[in-house]
């Protein structure tokens, strides 16, 4: 699948000792509280949506701002450093913060151990760019990238101090910390990113974003888990971790690799401008898809993981989660679909113009990852980590094939490829992936009809009402008016003509009220590292 965070206060210690497990819940008194999963799912699902529309807001902000600020030139050379930085990124926690939350339980030395591993990692990563840096300056024939990449390089140790404190906040289900962590990160970087541009520090506001993100992610998760690592420790039973840790990885960078080559061959072959148009339309694109991915995969994972025992159960929240991640998709990807030019027009400027065309060309690929990045969930979640490796083994070939055919034509070629490779592998991804699972083809049919069918009436709306729509003059009207008509038909259509109202109704009932425990267990009353 694809690879594919208002004031912050500390949080006490969590109440553990060194062979307990490090439980969902802690509370001020030691006691470890394991809740209604559906209720807690549903509601950190909430804190995290909450937390993502204002993280689209800001992020779109901050495009529309540094779009004016700085050249497609200056985008394009950090995006050659960036599509191969982000391979790294990948490595850098070797898949352990998803062992971590996927695990049944695990204790305060293991973990402890991983993120010594986690640590050294990010450093060797770190490294191994500044070793890397002058070969991107041959490859690209760009003397500018040299300092880009020794500087970005150093991003990798600051991203892996924090991946197992993340990765404890997300197995104790605290969605709202980590929401308010991504928030402050993104709002503080992207800050001091505009402030650069507007001194005129040029492509180097954008590399301070990738820099200052990561060091505040970490600072803030050391301070809300209140968890000191102790030394690394041998024979605390790691290996079905790493092993698990070490297919996730493979399976993450494989699917990297095939998602990002497109811009190391426009990058390399038609320069940095070609390569800064194509990937604002691609950032357009991807926007709606992480912000969505992030503010359900994790807790899906996490929920999911949690009830791996029960089948029904099971069945009943990936399913609800899967229509939830289609029900908010579907109404973007026709925004972009069919609104492309203004959409371009008001996010990036005028002289983006030529960027329109390309995200009208990507718009599919953010339905298809909508229908196939939670079958990631199912498979983690099932420690079907090899079966995902397979399926991205398969991916790969085929999505580098598809740039490979349009490149002669251009940045159009290989958007064009990509959508249409997605398009057609969207079906048989999704039947592979729930092969032998609790949850069927048909089940995914169910769940996600009704969106596509309102999606498809909300389409035929806006192309009706395309002529009355182009005599409004200014972009922003002509949008909003068009994304207005676009939920006036969406919704009612999908509530009541598809008769999902009760279904909504019932996620919001849960999310308002509080349910009585399902389950109390005391652990030992003892603080981290006591």
């Amino acid at each position: 699948m694809r690879p594919s965070g208002s004031a912050f206060t500390p949080s006490t210690a969590l109440p553990m000792s060194p062979g307990k497990d490090l439980a969902c819940a802690p509370a001020p008194n030691g006691e470890t509280i394991v809740r209604d999963l559906g209720h807690a799912a549903i509601r950190g699902g909430a804190a995290k949506a909450v937390a993502q529309v204002a993280n689209f807001a800001i992020r779109v902000g901050s495009l529309m701002v540094l779009a004016r600020l700085l050249s497609p030139a200056e985008f394009g050379l950090v995006a050659m450093v960036n599509a191969v930085a982000g391979v790294f990124t990948l490595m850098r926690d070797a898949g352990l913060s998803v062992a971590t939350v996927q695990r049944d339980s695990i204790t305060q030395q293991q973990v402890s151990t991983l993120f010594w591993i986690n640590t050294a990692l990010g450093l060797a990563m770190s490294v191994a760019f500044l070793v890397l840096a002058p070969l991107l300056v041959a490859f690209y024939a760009e003397p500018r990238l040299y300092w880009i990449t020794v500087t970005v390089g150093a991003g990798f140790i600051l991203n892996a101090v924090g991946v197992q404190h993340c990765a404890l906040l997300q197995r104790q289900m605290r969605f709202g910390t980590l929401a308010k962590i991504e928030t402050i990160a993104l709002v503080v970087s992207t800050a001091v990113g505009i402030v650069l541009a507007v001194r005129g520090f040029g492509y180097w506001s954008l590399v301070a974003i990738t820099l200052i993100a990561p060091a505040i992610t970490s600072l803030c998760a050391w301070l809300a888990g209140g968890w000191i690592p102790e030394r690394p420790r041998r024979g605390l039973g790691l290996l079905p971790m790493l092993r698990f840790g070490g297919a996730v990885t493979l399976n993450t960078l494989v699917v990297y690799v095939a998602y990002n080559l497109d811009k190391v061959l426009l990058g390399r072959l038609w320069g940095a401008e070609v390569l800064g148009i194509y990937g604002r339309a691609y950032q357009l694109v991807n926007i709606p898809t992480e912000n969505l991915n992030s503010a359900v995969g994790g807790v899906a994972i996490s929920a999911l993981s949690r009830v791996q025992s029960d089948p029904r159960r099971y069945r009943s929240y990936f399913l609800k989660g899967y229509a939830t991640v289609l029900s908010t998709t579907v109404p973007v990807t026709v925004a972009c679909a069919v609104f492309a030019s203004d959409i371009v027009r008001v996010a990036l400027g005028v002289r983006w113009a030529a960027a329109a065309p390309l995200l009208r060309m990507l718009a599919p690929t953010i339905l298809v990852f909508a229908i196939v990045n939670p079958l990631s969930w199912l498979m983690l979640s099932s420690n079907l980590a090899s079966r995902s490796l397979r399926m991205a083994l398969v991916i790969a070939p085929l999505v580098v094939a598809s740039y490979v055919i349009g490149l002669p034509h251009g940045a159009a070629g290989v958007a064009t490829g990509f959508s249409i490779t997605m398009v057609l592998l969207a079906v048989p991804l999704s039947l592979w992936a729930t092969h032998g699972t609790v949850v069927s083809g048909r089940d995914l049919l169910a769940a996600g009809g009704p969106s596509l069918l309102s999606g498809v009436a909300a389409t035929v709306a806006c192309l009706v009402a395309a002529p009355w729509l182009a005599l409004v003059s200014s972009p922003v009207a002509r949008l909003a008016i068009g994304a207005g008509l676009l939920l006036l038909v969406y919704a009612p259509v999908l509530l009541f003509a598809l008769g999902q109202k009760d279904f909504y109704l019932d996620m919001v009932r849960r999310l308002l009220h509080r349910p009585v425990p399902e389950d109390v267990t005391v652990a030992e009353k003892r603080p981290v590292g006591a």
